[in-house]
C-alpha cells in the first residue's frame, strides 16, 4: 500500500523516501566516479529510475499532490532557463589592472547583483570580466573561489531571485519581500568575506614576478558592453516575480523574453557576439532540468512525512535549523534540502506558508533555514548549481587549475566561523529585527 492514512491525508512509508536519498546521493557522488555523469543522457535515466515509480505511486495515492510538484518544477525551471539564457546574451569585455582594490570592486558588484539577477545571473554577467582582468597575473585561483562564495552563494540571500531555494520558498507562499530581512546578514556576510579577500589578494598581489605585474599594466582594455539589450530583456524577470503575476502569465513574459532575446540574436552582431564570447550553450541548463526532474519526483514522500510527523522530532533552535539545513545544503543540493527543513519547520515551530503572518521565533526558525541554505550552498562544489557552471567555465579556459572536490571544501573551512558568528549573532543575540520589520 505503501503508506497509510493520517489526519485524513496519505503518509508514505518510510521506503518510499529512499529514492529520494538514492537521488541526492547520485548527485553528490557520481560525478566524482564516472566522468560521463557530466552528460545529459545518464542524469535522464538515472531521474527516470528514481523518480517514475515514485511518481506512479503518489498520482494512486493523492494526484493533486504530484499536479502541485509538476507545477513547482515548471515554475522552478522557467525562472532558471529564462535568466540562464538572458544572462548568457550579455558579455561585458574589459581588462582593468588586477590590482587587490579592482578584483575586490568586480567581487562587490557581482555581489550586489546576486539578488537582482540572481546567483546564475550574476556570476554569468561578471564571472568573464574578472577572469580577463586576472588574465595576466599567476596567483589567481583564490579569486575564482571567493566568487563562488560571494557571487554564486551568499549574495543572492534577499529575494526568491537570488538563489533557487529561496524561489522554492516562495513557490510555497513566502512573500517576495519578506528575505529582505535578512539584510543585516547579508551585509555582515558580504563585509567580511570581501575584507578577507582584500588582504589575501594583497599578499598575492606581492608574491607576482614583476614582469607579470608590467604585463597587466601594459594590457589595459577600455569596457565595452556586447547584448546590451538584454539586460533590459532581464530585468523583466525579477519584476514580474515582485509584482506577483500569477501563473501561467508569469512563465509566459519570462519565456517570451526568451523569445525576444532570440529574435534580437538573430538581427543583432552585438548579440551574437556576446553568445560566442561567453561560450554559450544550453547544455547547464538542460542538465539541471534533468536532475531536478528526478529531485521534484523523489522529494515529495520525504515532504509529506515531515509535514505530518515533524513535530514528533521535537527540535526548536534556530541554530539546528541553520546548521542542519547548512550541513544538508553543502554535501547533496541547496534548493531540495530548503523544502525538506521548510516542511520540518512547519510541523515543529508552526512555519506558516505565508510570510506575511510570521513574527517572533517562527520567523528566526524561517530565517535559519533560508539563511543556511544560501550560505552553506558555497561549502562544496555541488551545494548550488552556480558552483559547478563557474568551475567549468574557467577548467574550459585552462588558465587557472582549480582545486579538487575535497581540495575546495579545504578552502571553504574559513567560511565556518562567518557563517556561526552570523548564526550567533543575527539569529540568537540580536534577532529583532525579523519581528519589527
Amino acid at each position: 500500500q505503501h503508506g497509510v492514512a493520517y489526519g485524513g491525508g496519505w503518509v508514505p512509508g518510510l521506503e518510499l523516501v529512499a529514492p529520494f536519498i538514492a537521488m541526492l546521493l547520485a548527485i553528490a557522488f557520481l560525478p566524482l566516479i564516472n566522468d560521463r555523469w557530466d552528460r545529459i543522457p545518464p542524469k535522464i535515466f538515472v531521474s527516470c529510475l528514481l523518480g517514475v515509480p515514485v511518481a506512479t505511486i503518489v498520482f494512486v495515492q493523492e494526484p493533486a499532490r504530484l499536479y502541485h510538484t509538476g507545477l513547482e518544477y515548471f515554475q522552478f525551471l522557467s525562472l532558471l532557463a529564462s535568466l540562464f539564457y538572458l544572462a548568457g546574451g550579455i558579455h561585458l569585455s574589459t581588462n582593468l589592472r588586477a590590482t587587490p582594490r579592482n578584483n575586490t570592486l568586480l567581487l562587490g558588484i557581482g555581489y550586489l547583483l546576486a539578488s537582482v539577477v540572481g546567483t546564475t545571473g550574476a556570476a554569468m554577467l561578471m564571472i568573464y570580466p574578472l577572469l580577463r582582468t586576472n588574465s595576466e597575473r599567476r596567483n589567481k585561483m583564490h579569486t575564482v573561489i571567493f566568487f563562488i562564495f560571494l557571487v554564486c552563494n551568499a549574495g543572492g540571500m534577499l529575494t526568491p531571485i537570488g538563489d533557487p531555494p529561496l524561489f522554492l520558498g516562495y513557490l510555497k507562499g513566502i512573500d517576495f519581500f519578506w528575505f529582505l530581512k535578512l539584510i543585516p546578514m547579508w551585509v555582515f556576510n558580504g563585509v567580511l568575506l570581501l575584507a578577507s579577500y582584500y588582504g589575501l589578494d594583497i599578499w598575492q598581489y606581492r608574491r607576482e614576478a614583476k614582469q607579470d605585474i608590467q604585463r597587466d599594466d601594459a594590457q589595459i582594455e577600455r569596457p565595452r558592453l556586447y547584448g546590451g539589450l538584454n539586460i533590459l530583456f532581464l530585468m523583466v524577470i525579477p519584476t514580474v516575480v515582485a509584482l506577483k503575476v500569477p501563473t501561467p502569465y508569469r512563465e509566459a513574459i519570462m519565456w517570451g523574453m526568451v523569445c525576444l532575446s532570440m529574435w534580437y540574436q538573430s538581427r543583432s552582431g552585438s548579440a551574437t557576439e556576446a553568445r560566442e564570447r561567453n561560450g554559450f550553450t544550453w547544455h547547464p541548463i538542460m542538465n539541471v532540468a534533468a536532475v531536478f526532474a528526478g529531485i521534484f519526483m523523489t522529494m515529495i514522500p520525504a515532504l509529506v512525512l515531515l509535514e505530518a510527523k515533524g513535530a514528533e522530532f521535537g527540535f526548536t533552535s534556530p541554530a539546528y535549523f541553520f546548521f542542519a539545513t547548512g550541513v544538508f545544503s553543502a554535501f547533496l543540493d541547496n534548493a531540495p534540502t530548503f523544502l525538506v527543513f521548510l516542511a520540518f519547520g512547519q510541523a515543529t515551530m508552526g512555519v506558516p506558508e505565508a510570510a506575511g503572518m510570521m513574527v517572533g521565533n517562527p520567523a528566526v526558525i524561517l530565517a535559519a533555514i533560508s539563511s543556511g541554505a544560501v550560505l552553506f550552498g558555497a561549502m562544496t562544489y555541488i551545494g548550488n548549481a552556480p558552483n559547478l557552471m563557474v568551475r567549468s567555465i574557467v577548467d574550459e579556459r585552462g588558465d587557472i587549475r582549480m582545486p579538487s572536490f575535497f581540495g575546495y571544501m579545504l578552502w571553504s573551512i574559513i567560511l565556518i566561523p562567518i557563517f556561526w558568528a552570523s548564526m550567533h549573532l543575527f539569529l540568537e543575540v540580536l534577532p529583532f529585527p525579523l519581528s519589527l520589520w
